[in-house]
């Protein structure tokens, strides 16, 4: 069952994501960004939005998770929640290898990130936070 909250300051979903998920998702957050008029961060937050949603794709079972996208200050907070206690960390990888580099996009393209594991090893919420210019942002 999919459930799924709309509110002025932000967006909520849970579902199991699939191969087009990231696709959905994206076009979900550049509606927000442009309504609360901060396009300067889409493609930023796009980018990372489709790595973390990949990340669920390859590794949760039952590809279950939570996303939220607020609105905070005059940036953008997404986060991505998974039943799955694994922690997801940056690789180091080959130059030729073919994945591994998710992580490491999500720290290049946005203004903070990081992993909260949820009590009791009942999975983790991995979140970034895209900042207009004006707010000491990229």
């Amino acid at each position: 069952m999919n459930h799924v909250t709309d509110q002025q300051s932000g967006y909520r979903a849970e579902f199991a994501v699939g191969e087009h998920s990231a696709r959905h998702l994206r076009r979900i957050l550049r509606a927000y960004l442009t309504s609360w008029e901060l396009l300067e961060v889409a493609d930023a937050a796009e980018l990372a939005l489709t790595e973390l949603v990949a990340n669920v794709v390859r590794h949760v079972p039952g590809r279950r998770c939570q996303t939220l996208m607020l609105l905070q200050g005059e940036g953008v907070r997404v986060e991505v929640s998974d039943g799955c206690p694994r922690l997801p960390r940056p690789s180091v990888c080959g130059e030729l290898a073919a994945g591994g580099r998710g992580l490491l996009l999500v720290e290049a393209v946005s203004d903070s990130w990081g992993v909260e594991p949820h009590p009791g090893g009942r999975g983790k919420t991995v979140w970034f936070e895209c900042l207009a210019k004006g707010e000491g942002g990229r």
